[in-house]
């Protein structure tokens, strides 16, 4: 076997490797939240639990992917950037469905009928931050458009942003009208995760930027 060979043998097939995982698992959470904001506008109990559902099996698929890059992790001796930043922003990714994930759980297992606007927004700001954020993944594999994904991290915590200003608003609502101490719990946790499915994109998008600076 030549040296070249050799070589040829630790280098991984970047492009077919890692960055799709990251284009797969960065899509996924898009459907996912793309999938919750019809959820919660609509008015057919039925037709949310079967999009519940759906949120459930597309987050084990998250799961899937995650644990693709984990593996290939370990089995590739070079990567395309720092291991610690493909971890970073991998888990970041899962988190995001992670938290959508658990939103739509706790709307149908709470039994929740009442999709207020709190939620709605909370919902449509998810769906901006997983977009932001496929848009920057799509551009990692050559870093040539550098501006596209510092554009999509700055809009991403944007989004965060507001997300903070509507949970805040969301929760002093709750305890300024509702009487119902297990209502208001109910509430108050949905929000949460959703507010935190926007800081997990944001985590995501301070890993690109590392990945940015690093590789400038």
């Amino acid at each position: 076997m030549s040296l070249n060979s050799i070589f040829q043998y630790f280098v991984p097939k970047d492009k077919k490797v890692f960055f799709p995982l990251f284009e797969q698992a960065a899509n996924n959470a898009v459907v996912m939240s793309t999938i919750l904001v019809e959820a919660v506008n609509s008015n057919n109990p039925a037709t949310r639990e079967d999009l519940f559902k759906q949120i459930d099996k597309l987050e084990n698929k998250g799961d899937e992917i995650t644990h693709q890059v984990f593996l290939e992790l370990g089995k590739n001796f070079i990567t395309p950037f720092d291991r610690e930043d493909i971890h970073a922003l991998t888990s970041a990714i899962d988190d995001v469905a992670d938290y959508i994930q658990g939103a739509a759980n706790r709307m149908n297992l709470y039994r929740i009928d009442d999709y207020n606007d709190h939620i709605r927004k909370l919902c449509e700001l998810v769906l901006q931050g997983s977009t932001e954020l496929e848009k920057a993944v799509r551009e990692l594999k050559d870093l040539r458009n550098v501006r596209a994904i510092a554009d999509s991290c700055i809009r991403i915590n944007s989004v965060e942003n507001q997300a903070d200003y509507v949970f805040d608003r969301a929760v002093a609502d709750l305890f300024l009208y509702e009487k119902d101490a297990i209502r208001l719990i109910k509430y108050k946790e949905i929000y949460a995760a959703l507010e935190t499915a926007t800081d997990m994109c944001e985590d995501a998008a301070d890993v690109m930027e590392s990945i940015l600076v690093k590789n400038a």
